[in-house]
């Protein structure tokens, strides 16, 4: 194998390892501000965690993150506003990218 085989091998695996890893903070985040929403809907517990599996499986509905807002929008009514939920994803991703920094 050449140096350039080598060093496009190694740009590939960084690729791969970064997308791997953009994908489990969205995840998490996702789970994190779903723990967050069942707790203003009163969930606890299983229901809580069953809850929050329910918004990690909405960001599969389609690209970005608007399915995932729109599920906690429709779920929460008036118990939060536009600014309070996209706060809270904001702030569950960086949270979450922290939680994956420091199992590395």
């Amino acid at each position: 194998m050449t140096t350039f085989d080598d060093r496009e091998s190694a740009f590939e695996n960084k690729f791969a390892h970064d997308e791997e890893m953009k994908f489990k903070a969205q995840a998490r985040a996702n789970k994190l501000v779903g723990l967050w929403a069942a707790g203003l809907l009163g969930k606890t517990g299983e229901s809580a965690d069953a809850y929050a599996k329910e918004v990690v499986l909405a960001d599969f509905e389609e690209a970005g993150h608007e399915d995932v807002y729109r599920k906690l929008a429709a779920d929460l009514g008036d118990k939060a506003d536009e600014a309070t939920i996209r706060t809270r994803m904001v702030e569950c991703l960086a949270l979450a990218k922290s939680q994956l920094m420091t199992e590395i």
